[in-house]
């Protein structure tokens, strides 16, 4: 195994992630992809007006970065901040939260997640 994997435009893939409604999640990269590789990393495209996922919690540390659009994020504390491109948010693994799409444009949000340790 190598200790870098690149992945093209077409390398992607497609899954259907729990939660999530009114979008498309792709992976970009997973663990498997290099030697001690531990981190995920995906872009997921939410849909105008309502694309988003439902206030749960992840066990994986995560962070969320606006590539484009407009998201609303809700945190356990239940304050809503909205969140524009450029902007990004760092979740404590077991933290519940939530992010819809509150723009005319569909958003793409890029994410990364760190696997709690096995």
């Amino acid at each position: 195994m190598a200790g870098y994997k690149i992945t093209k435009k077409d390398g992607y893939y497609t899954y259907t992630a729990p939660g999530h409604n009114e979008c498309k999640c792709t992976r970009l990269h997973d663990p498997a992809d290099v030697d001690g590789g531990k981190l995920i990393n995906g872009l997921t495209h939410f849909l105008p007006a309502g694309g988003g996922t439902e206030f749960a919690a992840n066990p994986a540390e995560s962070i969320y970065y606006i590539l484009h659009g407009t998201m609303k994020f809700k945190g356990e504390d239940g304050v809503e901040t909205v969140l524009e491109a450029g902007d990004s948010v760092h979740i404590a693994s077991g933290s519940p939260k939530c992010v819809t799409n509150i723009g005319p444009d569909t958003a793409q949000m890029l994410v990364v997640l760190l696997p709690p340790a096995k």
